[in-house]
């Protein structure tokens, strides 16, 4: 029987010289897979206090004072992991790739931008007291947010007009910070859930991640192959005929064709992308200000726009989009609040760097594609959000001859 949360806690806190004050379990994990506790640690030396009070950012506190933690367990069922089963495969590596993540890039990012600080990993735990306990668990205890950003974004519900342009801020700034974080191998990388697999020992997955996403995301079309079949066939969706099927001379679709953009291919944009943004994973100053955002499990290389194409969707007002007394047309072309937006962001993502870096066409183009590319997953999966303004927005973007074209001669130009 694997260890309860509070067990997990003590042990790791004990690492650190600290003892356990309360453990409380705010969230089961999807499935069961495991826990998300809040945790009060006391510090019992000095030298403790010193480094915990540094990581929550506070003044320096004494032996004894007490610091809010969350603990981050993954304890999947009862099962032996399949090298066939894509969505079993995809969360056991997610939770690895996180915590890689909390332990090895976060603190490379400065504390300019608001993400949970780690304390302690079992990806650290070798030689240390209850290693052979906690063996085959995959815990993380980090910073608590809340007292700093104690405004949760809510689950599927739209962002005020302060929190959308603090989630612009905060994405342009870990999108831009992550450019001098990138190397030029990519061996380190972890692939799509099926291939990983397939990449290591056969009896399954086991915790040797050592980097991100190779593709972040979780929606992109490497992953979502069975689901991309079901809308092929769906012959009532509209989606179907126009992101699935081939014309124009090429073999590939128009959604093929477009992960094939977005798919990371080493150009100089590309960055790590945080690969699930909703209001739902962030939390905001009181004021609504600034943002720090958590659930890393799809952080991994790729274009910013993809984050972008989710927010906008998912936690942006529809009126800071259009206007709030139009009527969507059945095809929408960009309006001056969408552009706005877009602008914002931009100008944040290349401050300090030449704007050629990214330019404004380039930009565009790889935004439509981003719009296309979760469109054809939502089409495929069920809309929520500002959908009629998502397929509005794609039905443009597929009728645009420049965009087509700009579209196969990408394509062409990659030898596809």
């Amino acid at each position: 029987m694997a260890p309860s949360p509070d067990r997990v806690a003590r042990i790791m806190l004990s690492w650190h010289s600290l003892e356990l004050v309360s453990c409380t379990n705010l969230q089961t994990l999807w499935a069961g897979y495991g826990h998300i506790c809040a945790l009060s640690a006391r510090a019992t030396t000095p030298e403790a206090a010193a480094h915990l009070s540094q990581l929550c950012g506070v003044e320096p506190r004494g032996r004894g004072t007490t610091y809010p933690l969350i603990l981050k367990l993954i304890s999947p069922p009862g099962r032996k992991a399949s090298t066939e089963d894509e969505g079993h495969l995809r969360k056991m590596l997610s939770y690895e790739v996180e915590q890689w993540f909390y332990t090895e890039i976060v603190p490379q990012l400065g504390d300019e931008i608001g993400v949970a600080k780690c304390l302690a990993s079992t990806r650290d735990m070798h030689g240390k007291v209850g290693e052979e306990e906690l063996r085959g668990l995959t815990a993380t205890i980090m910073v608590d947010l809340r007292p700093r950003y104690p405004v949760a974004g809510g689950k599927r519900s739209s962002l005020d007009s302060r929190q959308v342009h603090a989630a612009l801020d905060w994405l342009a700034a870990f999108h831009s910070r992550s450019w001098a974080l990138l190397t030029d191998s990519r061996d380190a990388c972890v692939l799509p859930p099926l291939e990983e697999a397939r990449k290591r020992r056969p009896d399954g997955i086991k915790s040797d991640v050592r980097g991100l996403w190779l593709n972040g995301g979780y929606t992109y079309l490497a992953t979502r192959r069975k689901e991309y079949a079901a809308l092929v066939d769906d012959v009532d969706s509209e989606w179907s005929e126009a992101l699935c099927s081939t014309n124009e001379g090429f073999a590939a679709s128009v959604a093929e064709m477009v992960a094939t953009v977005l798919t990371p291919a080493g150009r100089s944009m590309e960055s790590y992308i945080h690969g699930d943004v909703k209001s739902e994973n962030l939390f905001t100053t009181a004021a609504g200000e600034e943002v720090a955002f958590f659930d890393f499990q799809y952080v991994g290389l790729g274009l910013g726009v993809c984050d972008l194409a989710k927010l906008f969707t998912c936690s942006v007002p529809l009126g800071m989009l259009v206007d709030d007394e139009e009527d969507l047309p059945e095809q929408l072309p960009m309006r001056v609040g969408e552009k706005q937006l877009l602008e914002a962001y931009r100008r944040r993502l290349l401050r300090g760097q030449p704007s050629e870096l990214y330019d404004w066409d380039t930009f565009r183009r790889h935004w439509e594609s981003a719009l296309v590319d979760w469109c054809r997953f939502q089409a495929s999966w069920g809309f929520w959000g500002n959908t009629e303004w998502l397929e509005a927005r794609v039905r443009y973007i597929l009728n645009d001859q420049e965009w087509r074209d700009w579209l196969h001669e990408e394509i062409r130009s990659r030898g596809s």
